[in-house]
Parts: structure tokens; C-alpha cells; sequence
């Protein structure tokens, strides 16, 4: 007779239990958690290939927060002070993250390393997130000891390691009791990382916003998640960590780096794990998958996504060409296109700000590609280029959205401008930062920086109307490219203009104009690539480098540079360019 091995031994927490599902219906995550933790449903965490490595139910992981809060009482650290925590996937991150929720300590999640940028900036990028959000502690996995130590000394806080808290004594301290209107958390965005801004979210907003998607989304028995997303994103941490919890979702989980080594095992464990239905990517999320698969191969072979009922969509521009070429690579596999449910949102709206009502799939609308910017009609003179614009959804529940123009008065359908929102799940502000908050949150109502418009009662967003740039699902600020090019020898701060185009062939990109004073060709190109070379070493990508003569890049009436119109003149061909040589 065979002795089972360990792995046989090992199930995955269930999709149903007997404990009534509720709708994130609590005062605050910790009642969420208390309810939750009366089941059976939890967390599952697999390895690179998809096996399950360990399930965690909600009622291990408030024992286990429960404990971690106690270790943090017991370093004195008092509620309302915050504990930077590296966003690792895993059942050590979650049980800190909620213990400094159990202990009115704000848990401030941050990235993890990327695989550009190189040792070095990572700690740089550490070091000014820690400055920002001010912690008294900083806690790290222990594989990236060195450079979480190394930030942590460059702003002169403690550090330590999951491993090393949990060895540390649990005491008897008198937990808070937690406020509803308290600050749950701060959340940074990936994108900046020379100007960050923590979003302050509370617990009342963070509870309306749960319910508010799952609802949207239509939650029911039956329903599995799985998710590759980051902690350290508002997606991956509030979509696919604290709701699962606030509305006892099992979830299963792979690390965001497997995903990125071995993008068709998201797909194998939803076909693996019975009764999946739910799960969220970005565009490009959708389109490795897609271009993964050989098209001598029968997905059928592979993968079951017959199940697969809300396949969410964003975080960034959703694309309708890679939304369908995912559907022809997979369905012969089962996947149905209804199941695309496009949504919009952002961390200062908690998360969720609209979603696509589910089984209404993918619409679009073109729209001429001079007109997105909310500039008027089309330059006639010229051939028209359209791009088709993604439908968002309506607003979620108890969610209100406005477009306004440039003064603020509110816009009819179909007239693009400012998207405005306003709820009980909007920001109580950034931290720290009273001038960036006033600027954005006026008489309750959040301008959510990003353009778009109205249309029987969907919202279609068409960019960002503070230049914020988002391919493949990370956000890039302008001014961080600007800046980096500005470090190289003969440019000064007002001669570089980054935004995003899209490219001939249909990709998104930065692109980077850059006044130039030399005439020298040869000068030029060494240019052009130095340029090259320094934005690809900040966002793993190449971009498109134009040379323009000198003020030639447009201003403002204060003097300002604007992106936003460099980025119209380029696209309209009004810009005079230096030309590329052969």
C-alpha cells in the first residue's frame, strides 16, 4: 500500500461554504475579516506551474493578522502611524497587511522589484515612496533583505522581515476598536516615482467600493477568483485581495513574476480549479496569452474557460483588437467574448468608478483621433485616423459621474472633457499633501485627471487629461521621463515633452520630443539613442524620439509647458521636426 505524499494532502479552500455570503456589508475590514473568517472559503497560493503550495483560509489568516498585530503593539508603534510592507503575494503579506489593520496602524504596500531599472533604482524608488509616506517600519521578504535594508537606512526608519516579525513575541496589548471613517490604508500608485502621492482610504469608503463592484459584477454561490495582480496596485490589492475577503470569495493566486515567466498558467488554473468564473487582467495581460499561443496548437487541447463568466478588463486603455484576437485564440477552449467586462477606475475612487453590466461584453465607438482630446472636430485637411474607443460601463453603485469642460461646467452626451466622479468610496485626500488634494477634490466631486465621455448613461474613456501614461498596465508620469532626459548633457528643465501615441502598428508608446540645439546629424543620432537608452532604463520600453528645433514645444500663459498640446500639434502634423537620418 502507497503512503499519500504531502502535495495529495493538500485542498484548496472551497468555493461555497455555509456561511450566507455578504456583500462587504460591514462597518470596517476588520468585521469583514471576523465574518469571513466563520467559513470555510479563503486565499490558495500556487507555485510558478500552478500547484497548490498553500491554502489559507480566512479563519488561519486572522489568527495569524490577529498575532502580527500584537508584534506591532508590542514595537509600540501606535494607531494612526504607518508600516511600509513589500507587496509579495503571499500568506505573509496578507497576515501583516490586516494585522496593521487590527491595530489602526495604516499598512502602506509597495512594489516590488522590476526586471529593469537595476538594483540601485529600486532602492532609489523605495527610498522616496518611505520618504513620502513617512512609516516607522518597514517589512520585506526575506530574499530582498539587502535592498529593503539599504532604503530603509537611506531614510533612517527599521526594517525587518516577515519571518524575522513572526518570530517576535505575541503580547497581550488592547487592540482599538476600528472606526469606520478611520484611515484603513494608503495606496501608491506604480507609475510615479519622484513625485508619489499616498491615496488615503478609509474604511467607509473602502466597504462601499467592495460591495459596490461585487455587486456590479453580480457575485454569486459558486463564484472562484483567480488573479496574478500586485498587492502594491489598486487592482490586484483591492479587487483581488481585500474584496475576496469582504465578500468571502475563494481565490486563487499566482505571483505576479510567474505570470510574467509563464503568462499561459494564469489560464491553466482557471481551467484546473473547478468552478472558476471570476477573474481581472489589464489589456496586456490578455494579449501575452493571446500571442502565446501557436496557432498550429487547439487551445482546446489546454485549457477549459467555459467557466469563465466575468473576464474583467483594466487598469489601462482596453484595446479591441487584443480583446479579440484573445477571443479567437480561445474559443475553441470555451471562452465566451460576453464574458469581457470592461471597467474603469483609480485608487482615488478606492477602486472601482464604473463597470460593464455582465454578459454585455465589449462595444466600442470610433472616435477621430483629433477630437480625444476634447479639442473639437476633425482636421479635414488631412486623412482622418480613428481609434476605437472602449465602452467602460455605467457608474457603479452609488457612484455619480460628470464630464466638464475646462471650467468645470458639466458637458451633454457624447461631448468629451474632464471625467468627474463623486461617492462614498472617493479618497479623504493624499497624504500629506493638502495643495495636490484641493487641486483634485472640489465641493466632494474627484476629477479623476483622465478624459472621456458620456453615452446613454456608459462612460467611454479616451486618456489622460493630466498626461499620465499607461501601457501594459503601468502608469508613467511625463515629468519622471522628462526629468531623466533632462540629465543628459545639453538640456535644461521646459525642452522635453513625453506622451503617449500609438504607433503604426497599433502599439502604445511614449513618445519623447526633445528641443535640439545642434546641427550636426551624427550629433543627432547619438542623440536620439542616449534619449532612447534612458527612457527605456525607467520604463522597459522603447520609445519614439523626435528632435524639434529650439521653442518650439508649446507653453501656457504661465510659462508652462503643455504636453497636452505638443501632443495634438504632433499627432496633427503641425509640428516641425528635425529629420531622421537614413
Amino acid at each position: 500500500m502507497q503512503t499519500a505524499g504531502v502535495q495529495d494532502l493538500i485542498t484548496p479552500t472551497p468555493s461555497d461554504d455555509a456561511v450566507p455570503r455578504r456583500y462587504a456589508d460591514f462597518p470596517t475590514l476588520c468585521d469583514a475579516l471576523d465574518y469571513a473568517a466563520g467559513g470555510e472559503r479563503g486565499l490558495n497560493f500556487h507555485d510558478p506551474r500552478g500547484t497548490l503550495l498553500r491554502p489559507y483560509r480566512f479563519a488561519e489568516l486572522r489568527g495569524d493578522a490577529l498575532d502580527a498585530a500584537q508584534r506591532l503593539a508590542g514595537r509600540g508603534i501606535a494607531p494612526g502611524a504607518r508600516v511600509a510592507l513589500l507587496a509579495e503575494t503571499g500568506a505573509d503579506f496578507a497576515a501583516a497587511f490586516f494585522g496593521a489593520i487590527y491595530a489602526g496602524i495604516w499598512p502602506v504596500p509597495l512594489p516590488l522589484p522590476t526586471s529593469f531599472g537595476g538594483k540601485d533604482a529600486y532602492i532609489d524608488q523605495l527610498a522616496v515612496q518611505l520618504a513620502s509616506s513617512d512609516p516607522v517600519l518597514l517589512l520585506y521578504p526575506r530574499e530582498l533583505e539587502t535592498m529593503a535594508q539599504a532604503a530603509a537606512r537611506a531614510r533612517g526608519i527599521a526594517a525587518v522581515s516577515y519571518e524575522g516579525l513572526a518570530e517576535e513575541a505575541v503580547g497581550n496589548h488592547i487592540l482599538p476598536t476600528p472606526d469606520p471613517d478611520a484611515i484603513a490604508y494608503l495606496q501608491y500608485s506604480s507609475g510615479s516615482t519622484r513625485f508619489p502621492h499616498g491615496v488615503a482610504i478609509t474604511h467607509r469608503a473602502l466597504m462601499s467600493n467592495l460591495a459596490a463592484h461585487s455587486i456590479g459584477m453580480e457575485v454569486r454561490d459558486g463564484d472562484r477568483c483567480v488573479s496574478w495582480l500586485p498587492w502594491y496596485h489598486d487592482m490586484g490589492l483591492v479587487g483581488c485581495l481585500l474584496s475576496p475577503v469582504a465578500n468571502q470569495v475563494s481565490t486563487d493566486y499566482l505571483k505576479t513574476e510567474d505570470f510574467a515567466r509563464r503568462p499561459l498558467a494564469w489560464l491553466d488554473l482557471i481551467s484546473r480549479n473547478a468552478g472558476t468564473t471570476l477573474s481581472y487582467s489589464p489589456t496586456f495581460g490578455y494579449d501575452i496569452c493571446a500571442r502565446r499561443m501557436s496557432s498550429q496548437t487547439k487551445a482546446s487541447d489546454r485549457f477549459d474557460l467555459s467557466r469563465w463568466r466575468v473576464a474583467g478588463n483594466g487598469a489601462d486603455m482596453i484595446r479591441p483588437d487584443v480583446m479579440q484576437a484573445f477571443v479567437d485564440a480561445f474559443a475553441d477552449a470555451g471562452f465566451d467574448a460576453t464574458a469581457f467586462l470592461p471597467s474603469y477606475g483609480l485608487a482615488e475612487a478606492t477602486l472601482a468608478v464604473s463597470i460593464m453590466p455582465p454578459g454585455e461584453g465589449i462595444v466600442v465607438e470610433l472616435v477621430e483621433e483629433t477630437e480625444l482630446s476634447g479639442g473639437g472636430f476633425a482636421n479635414v485637411e488631412r486623412p482622418q485616423r480613428y481609434r476605437a474607443v472602449v465602452n467602460c460601463g455605467v457608474p457603479a453603485r452609488e457612484m455619480e459621474i460628470q464630464i466638464r469642460d475646462e471650467d468645470g461646467n458639466p458637458l451633454p452626451d457624447r461631448a468629451i472633457g474632464k471625467v468627474w466622479c463623486r461617492g462614498p468610496s472617493v479618497m479623504e485626500g493624499y497624504f500629506r499633501d493638502c495643495e495636490a488634494t484641493e487641486a483634485c477634490l472640489v465641493d466632494g466631486w474627484l476629477d479623476t485627471g483622465d478624459m472621456g465621455y458620456m453615452s446613454g448613461g456608459y462612460i467611454y474613456i479616451v486618456g489622460r487629461a493630466k498626461d499620465m501614461i499607461i501601457i501594459n498596465g503601468r502608469n508613467h508620469w511625463p515629468q519622471d521621463i522628462e526629468w531623466a532626459v533632462e540629465q543628459l548633457p545639453g538640456f535644461k528643465a521646459g525642452d522635453i515633452a513625453a506622451f503617449a501615441i500609438t504607433t503604426p502598428g497599433g502599439e502604445e508608446t511614449p513618445a519623447v520630443l526633445v528641443q535640439c540645439r545642434t546641427t550636426d546629424p551624427h550629433e543627432r543620432a547619438r542623440l536620439r539613442d542616449d534619449i532612447r537608452e534612458k527612457v527605456r532604463a525607467i520604463t522597459g520600453m522603447n520609445c519614439v524620439v523626435e528632435l524639434v528645433p529650439p521653442k518650439t514645444l508649446p507653453r501656457t500663459s504661465s510659462g508652462k509647458l503643455s504636453r497636452s498640446k505638443a501632443r495634438n500639434l504632433y499627432l496633427a502634423g503641425e509640428m516641425e521636426l528635425y529629420e531622421q537620418a537614413a
